[in-house]
């Protein structure tokens, strides 16, 4: 009950700012219910006397970044949900900023001294200012001395101070808003908006905990090691810890830094087709992929290689997702629909009462008009919304491990194609959807698939007299079940009514509360 108030009360506040900052977050044209009118009516004058100054497309962005660290990420994540809140608001959300203002070089000596031990100096030959400040972490510039006495630049990597408390806090928010969506709205449920939280908390809790970034660093190096035009950081293993990260510093171009890449001789078509490709590797060959791959984490160095750094949010993709990523992106390029089709059913994402041909009909609609357009006409993330047009039309779940695909997918081809407005999308795909379905799909591929098969039945016999034996005592103890019927002691009884009873209860409240909370959700949305 406790928690429902609290939750219900951080809702309203959170509602509140997004009045003062005269943001309309219900989508035009979405019926809204009697309640939720009349406290917009009531409440509007709110909205009035904020008088925001800030376009109305940076109104929510604005919003968002002065609710604090949370909600930008959240911001973040449903800039890739258009299906969710609408194209416009995803568009808002598109330019949302990771930056804040950095914390104090007090506070950044404190955390080395207490995660390394001893002074700053014992560790560092040199500690800079922060050059790069984000809502988890900052960046500061600092120089070793090696065992070899040799001196090294390194960039060192510290978390906000109290910033996993008060995530915590804002996940508990977001948990109680979605599993209400979940319960009181059904046409949400396939959605799963409990499910988008959860990625929200698994990827905040992959970022806070920096050692965690270094072995990300550590295994992408490993499946790069062969790539001539791309590499990652290396690792100071001896000044990393849960709450520091320390790597080689990057000297190089910025990608973000437009006017330096202009004034350079690099090659900016070559590189754009090594940032489509690199990420489309990664995804389909080795499912595991740098998940925040903007212009600002990329570099080119003085050997043209690109070098990306920041590894808190890392995407993975099973076996099962890089098929369907390879067959989707090949079908589509070969016009081969009813194939790209068949492999939506093979992995359960649309149900199998539809027929593939007509899910096939549908993927020729979205594929057909980009064979007639040129290259630089054709957007992968227009591609991605028109699917996403037809995933309600055909009942298809959303695919949580699939979020992070999406929303890189997008920003690399934004990233792609500012160094190469011409790069043709499907000529930078076809080599690595081809190559993946080759080596996995041909003559090698099963062989492999029959080693993993005779590896797994292998497993399953040596387990087979265990699972034997847990068998027999479930048939006898369903067995004394049958016989003698299932009996609650009287306790049992009177204890499972009272706490019926009082979950009934506290469930009519928690209704009020909701109703409130969406009541302060409203404020100054639907006048504006």
């Amino acid at each position: 009950m406790a928690g429902s108030i609290k939750n219900s009360l951080r809702l309203a506040r959170a509602g509140l700012v997004l009045a003062q900052h005269g943001v309309r977050f219900v989508p035009a044209g979405m019926p809204v219910p009697l309640p939720l009118r009349l406290a917009s009516a009531l409440t509007a004058p709110i909205g009035w006397l904020a008088a925001p100054r800030l376009p109305r497309e940076k109104r929510l962005s604005s919003a968002l970044t002065s609710l604090g660290p949370s909600y930008i990420k959240l911001g973040q994540f449903l800039a890739t949900r258009a299906d969710v809140i609408g194209p416009e608001l995803a568009g808002e959300l598109s330019g949302l900023q990771d930056n804040l203002p950095p914390f104090s070089m007090a506070e950044a000596r404190r955390a080395i001294e207490e995660s390394l031990g001893g002074r700053v100096e014992d560790h560092f030959a040199e500690f800079g200012p922060p050059v790069a400040a984000a809502s988890i972490a900052q960046v500061h510039r600092a120089a070793v001395i090696d065992a070899n006495g040799q001196r090294r630049e390194v960039a060192v990597k510290i978390l906000r101070p109290g910033i996993e408390r008060r995530f915590k806090r804002d996940l508990e928010t977001f948990y109680f808003a979605a599993s209400q969506i979940e319960r009181w709205h059904a046409p949400s449920r396939r959605l799963k908006p409990v499910a988008v939280v959860d990625m929200l908390k698994s990827s905040t809790e992959l970022e806070m905990d920096l050692r965690l970034e270094a072995a990300a660093i550590s295994e992408m190096a490993e499946n790069t090691a062969n790539d001539h035009d791309f590499r990652v950081p290396q690792v100071d293993w001896q000044r990393t810890t849960r709450r520091v990260l320390t790597v080689e510093w990057i000297d190089g171009i910025k990608l973000s830094d437009h006017k330096a890449i202009a004034a350079s001789d690099i090659d900016r078509k070559a590189l754009g087709l090594t940032v489509m490709r690199s990420f489309l590797k990664h995804a389909m060959r080795d499912g595991f992929f740098h998940a925040d791959m903007h212009q600002g984490n990329l570099f080119v160095d003085d050997r043209g290689r690109l070098v990306a750094v920041d590894f808190g949010i890392m995407g993975r993709l099973g076996t099962k997702e890089r098929r369907f990523l390879a067959e989707i992106l090949y079908g589509l390029i070969t016009r081969d629909y009813r194939r790209a089709a068949a492999v939506h059913f093979w992995a359960g994402y649309v149900p199998s009462h539809y027929p593939v041909e007509v899910f096939a009909q549908a993927l020729r609609a979205i594929g057909e008009p980009i064979h007639g357009r040129t290259a630089s006409d054709i957007s992968m993330a227009d591609l991605l919304g028109q699917l996403f047009a037809y995933t309600e039309v055909f009942d298809m779940q959303t695919r949580p491990e699939l979020i992070l695909l999406q929303k890189t997918m997008v920003v690399v081809e934004g990233v792609a194609r500012g160094l190469d407005p011409e790069l043709n999308m499907w000529v930078a795909a076809e080599p690595v959807a081809k190559e993946w379905i080759e080596s996995n799909l041909g003559a090698m591929g099963r062989l492999r698939e029959a080693g993993e098969g005779a590896s797994v039945i292998g497993n399953i016999l040596a387990d087979l007299p265990d699972l034997l034996t847990q068998g027999q005592q479930t048939a006898l103890a369903l067995a004394d079940m049958t016989r003698d019927g299932l009996r609650l002691a009287p306790d049992t009884v009177r204890a499972l009514a009272a706490e019926e009873a009082r979950r009934n209860r506290w469930t009519r409240l928690a209704l009020w509360i909701g109703a409130i909370s969406l009541a302060a959700l409203a404020i100054g949305q639907l006048s504006h």
